[in-house]
């Protein structure tokens, strides 16, 4: 007869910490840790009050999850919680290497595959082509639209986001080594300052990216300090997420247009990044670049993977004009783990190099 194998053995560990089982995804490059179990109990009445618990007490499982050894200064991960809206399907936290972002739309694409394969959300009527997956993010309520066949995800996927708008245009500010510089700042689930490179005498498609990341980081710390964030609707949104560096090519065009984003802790996005790349929309739209319905592409410098993107109606955030976006990307699986700590480990919660 024959024998079945013999599952994973788990290498000793504290046995008052259960091991972190995850399974790791990334969509245009960037990746997605998911928590599976292992994560203990995010206590809070609201999607906002749980992000506040696991910020004040459950900190070390983000750092275990993002940092070194266990991951690297750009790792990205999602921690699955209940929510407080009737109409989701799951709640989900995002984490990265300085905290906790209001949106990630690369991770929302992969959880969407995520939750359908894993049986997060019922399997569609036989034939079905496309299953929805409603996301509560910090920011709001997001409906993921993944491709699927006999009741599992394939190919790419869409998102649906809530209003998104331009807070600033042509914010003056003073950015040590560049002078006076001219940015925007536009809202995608996370606040976005948007600059071309050439103002910063770089080439967004060609300069290494540790230059890119410097003029960018420069940017962000000059805007915090020089001008205040506000949300129409929540304190908890108001704060600059990080700066793109884009070509400068708004005006629309068929072929793609290329960005790369930094944010939090200089972290490196290796996809167009989705929030971006909504954000980016709804600056051109504002601008009178982009048409309702008229689909634009944008591309990744980093890796060249390329999201799709369209403001597909008007609306209102408070009192300013904004749209309705939908972003479309290929997310994959790449593997699964499970993270172990041992008590007498000095590095056990983690690492950063800079």
């Amino acid at each position: 007869a024959e024998r079945s194998p013999a599952p994973p053995r788990v290498p000793p560990h504290d046995p008052g910490t259960p091991a972190l089982s995850v399974v790791d995804m990334h969509t245009g490059g960037e990746p997605l840790r998911i928590v599976l179990a292992g994560c203990p109990e995010v206590a809070g009445p609201t999607l906002l009050a749980k992000r506040r618990y696991m910020r004040q007490h459950l900190d070390h499982v983000r750092r275990r999850l993002v940092y070194e050894p266990r991951g690297h200064r750009d790792m990205y991960g999602a921690v699955l919680v209940p929510s407080e809206l009737p109409d989701a399907h799951l709640g989900v936290l995002f984490l990265h290497n300085e905290g906790y972002s209001s949106m990630c739309g690369h991770a929302v694409l992969a959880l969407g595959r995520f939750a359908l394969d894993f049986g997060l959300v019922a399997a569609p009527p036989a034939g079905a082509r496309e299953a929805r997956v409603n996301i509560h993010c910090p920011c709001g309520l997001v409906a993921a639209f993944v491709q699927c066949e006999g009741g599992r995800s394939r190919g790419p996927g869409k998102v649906s986001f809530f209003p998104h708008f331009v807070l600033t245009l042509d914010l003056l500010v003073d950015v040590p080594g560049h002078g006076k510089v001219v940015v925007d700042i536009a809202y995608g689930g996370a606040f976005y300052a948007f600059v071309s490179a050439e103002k910063l005498g770089l080439d967004v498609c060609s300069a290494k990216t540790r230059d890119l990341v410097d003029a960018a980081s420069t940017v962000t710390e000059a805007v915090k300090a020089q001008f205040k964030i506000t949300h129409p609707d929540s304190e908890d949104l108001a704060f600059l997420y990080g700066t793109i560096l884009t070509d400068g090519k708004d005006t629309y065009s068929e072929e793609p247009t290329t960005n790369i984003c930094v944010f939090a802790d200089e972290q490196v996005d290796r996809s167009p990044t989705g929030s971006g790349v909504t954000a980016r929309i709804a600056l051109q739209y504002h601008k009178g670049l982009l048409e309702l319905n008229q689909t634009r592409a944008f591309k990744s410098s980093a890796t060249g993977s390329v999201f799709t993107g369209k403001a597909v109606r008007e609306a209102k955030c408070g009192d300013f004009n904004a749209v309705i976006v939908e972003v479309s990307g290929q997310a994959h699986y790449t593997g699964t783990a499970s993270f172990t700590i041992e008590d007498d480990d000095p590095l056990r919660d983690g690492f950063l190099l800079k």
